[in-house]
């Protein structure tokens, strides 16, 4: 549902955004879905090359699935996207590349931006892999291009976590199956 008087191309531009801007966070297959938004409303500004989604946002491509109170989307002139998923939590659940399973991710407010191919989670900020791994603060920064990702116990507009640390799990890598013994051996 969107605004009266609002054209179809602006409703066209707010799925553009959306799908580029869950892509930066998407399984490279994924990128190639198609976006489903839905929501309880939506509100479409051509002239701003914006698009709010509010109620209940489930937006999906692929393996992609996040969920939020509201998502707002942003385009720059340049055609790069940008967006703000808020909620209580904001959550998203996606597919990693190749076969290593799925990333569940949370926070109160988290950014995407398609240019700088980077996402950002903000305040009670959680990453948790099937794997068992868990990372949780106050902020954590993933960059997509570098496959890198930084956690501080304070990020901007946050408070700092009651202890002001930064919370790890690591597990370790489960063993494949035996090495072969060496050729030069024999019994």
């Amino acid at each position: 549902m969107y605004r009266r008087g609002s054209s179809a191309s602006a409703a066209a531009l707010a799925l553009a955004a959306a799908l580029a801007a869950a892509a930066a966070i998407a399984e490279r297959g994924d990128r190639d879905k198609p976006v489903s938004i839905e929501s309880d409303s939506m509100t479409a500004d051509e002239a701003q090359k914006t698009a709010t989604f509010e109620g209940k946002v489930v937006l999906t491509q692929g393996s992609l699935v996040i969920r939020a109170d509201k998502i707002v989307v942003r385009q720059d002139s340049d055609g790069f996207q940008y967006g703000v998923a808020t909620g209580r939590p904001a959550t998203f659940r996606h597919k990693q590349d190749g076969n290593a399973g799925y990333i569940d991710g949370q926070a109160s407010r988290i950014e995407y931006d398609t240019k700088a191919d980077r996402v950002q989670f903000f305040k009670d900020a959680r990453l948790h892999r099937e794997t068992g791994d868990d990372i949780r603060g106050d902020y954590i920064s993933y960059d997509a291009k570098s496959d890198r990702f930084s956690v501080k116990s304070a990020g901007e507009g946050s408070e700092p976590s009651p202890d002001g640390r930064v919370r790890a799990t690591i597990m370790p890598k489960k063993q494949g199956a035996a090495p072969a013994p060496d050729e030069g051996q024999r019994n």
